[in-house]
């Protein structure tokens, strides 16, 4: 992408250890780490996320992706050679986007060629994905299919099981990737993979938040899968935002307080619906939005997610919300303290 030479500079050279990676879930979701770097005053501070409430103020707004995780992994084969298909994203026509990988041997998978056009995936339980076309014509990851289900989402309930990558160390079951906040949507459909910045969260946290005087705030964007290749941008995900949580924002930041994102992709959808003064309107539809630090952020001040691999897309978005010189002393905080990377890891909250 153009910005492959952007996107690692502040964190050049920067490697995260096996010893790193969260391998499972933690004991107690809300157990992990949250470290907090702040904008004005250029700190880094370590808590635990049970901290979170004294670290917000009353009258802030928590912004939270409510999207289930499906289980969007099923085994098939191709060509005669066994593959595990990830349903990524249900396109206005019916059709999926879908990647197609092959089995490590291990319970995970690892990338492999997509397509060809025509070729038949078929599926456990029955069932089968024609590849129609690559999602992009210049990459062969991602491609549109048409599934010869009925339903779909009710074949990934009966056969799928939730996408797994190799850093983790077993199968968990799926309501370990769904976060407290997770809603059913009425068409079925959900996210790929866990939208996991809100994983920490539980219900007493969340009711000692709103005592606190701290606002939650739903949206909902379907989110695909990660991104297996470095730099890759995200692709097109559908969104809501409705009026409640657009009036939400608009309020809290006419009377002083923070809009803070749970997710990136809380952050894509509430910027996706903010026009060019930061004000945020009931919206539905598609994003195909970039964040970059060139366009910067509107609605959204400060942004908590997980720990991102230095290749990862998604640092364009945090460089918008931090600035590079806290974004560097953060991660190099979470390299040098042992924070764990990805959906079953610690946290980072950036405050203005």
């Amino acid at each position: 992408m153009a910005d492959r030479q952007r996107t690692p500079d502040i964190l050049r050279g920067m490697r995260v250890p096996p010893e790193s990676l969260a391998t499972a879930p933690p004991a107690r979701r809300d157990g992990v780490r949250l470290l907090v770097g702040r904008q004005g005053a250029g700190e880094v501070a370590h808590h635990s996320f049970r901290e979170l409430p004294g670290l917000l103020r009353a009258g802030d707004v928590l912004v939270v992706n409510t999207s289930r995780t499906l289980p969007a992994a099923v085994d098939g084969e191709l060509g005669g050679e066994p593959v595990v298909a990830h349903f990524s994203t249900r396109r206005d026509d019916g059709r999926w986007v879908v990647e197609v990988r092959d089995p490590d041997g291990r319970g995970s998978t690892v990338r492999r060629a997509g397509g060809p056009a025509g070729a038949v995936v078929r599926l456990a339980g029955g069932g089968h994905l024609v590849l129609d076309e690559p999602l992009d014509p210049r990459a062969d990851r991602l491609w549109v299919a048409s599934p010869s289900m009925a339903d779909p989402v009710r074949h990934l309930h009966r056969h799928g099981r939730p996408i797994r990558y190799a850093y983790t160390e077993r199968d968990q079951p799926l309501a370990a990737h769904q976060t407290v906040f997770a809603t059913a949507a009425p068409d079925g459909l959900g996210s790929a993979e866990m939208p996991s910045a809100g994983r920490p969260f539980t219900a007493p946290l969340v009711t000692e938040l709103v005592s606190r005087g701290v606002q939650i705030a739903p949206i909902v964007l379907h989110t695909g899968v990660a991104s297996a290749e470095a730099y890759e941008p995200p692709y097109a995900e559908p969104y809501t935002v409705p009026a409640a949580t657009a009036w939400q924002v608009n309020a809290a930041r006419a009377a002083g307080g923070r809009v803070v994102a749970v997710g990136t992709t809380a952050v894509r959808a509430l910027e996706s619906a903010a026009d060019r003064r930061g004000v945020v309107h009931p919206a539905r539809g598609w994003t195909e939005l970039v964040i970059t630090p060139e366009r910067g952020v509107r609605a959204v001040d400060g942004l908590l997610t997980g720990l991102h691999e230095p290749e990862a897309s998604h640092l364009l978005m945090l460089r918008a919300v931090s600035g590079d010189a806290l974004l560097e002393r953060v991660y190099a905080e979470a390299l040098r303290h042992r924070y764990r990377w990805h959906e079953f890891g610690d946290v980072n909250l950036l405050l203005p």
